[in-house]
């Protein structure tokens, strides 16, 4: 047997999207005003070849009623970021995550009884 096998050929777990730090610092602070509010209470981070994906609950069990979608590949032609609804539409889609997270915000913005 050879002492110099070539090692098999793995992926690399640095080939998957994830948010970088100051991405998950501007949707951490839209989160935690809604946290505060009583309006969310729970979230989750999944990190995929294609695509990373900040998707916000209103309670553990249930399906998220916001997903913050991060996509590389479509910066060209339909932006990076989007944020998509329960139902699966598409409320806001840019390239600056700030301005794409300005959807949700407006969700804070209530009339005073």
């Amino acid at each position: 047997m050879n002492q110099n096998a070539p090692i098999p050929f793995r992926p690399n777990q640095s080939e998957k999207v994830a948010f970088q730090r100051r991405e998950l610092g501007d949707i951490l602070t839209v989160y935690g005003r809604m946290v505060a509010a009583g309006e969310w209470r729970d979230y989750g981070i999944s990190m995929l070849k294609d695509v990373a994906v900040f998707s916000i609950f209103r309670r553990a069990a249930e399906h998220p009623i916001y997903r913050i979608e991060k996509r590389p590949k479509l910066a060209t032609k339909q932006q990076t970021y989007a944020v998509i609804g329960m139902d699966g539409r598409i409320l806001k889609r840019g390239a600056d995550l700030r301005q794409v997270l300005r959807v949700l915000e407006k969700k804070l913005i209530r009339p005073v009884d």
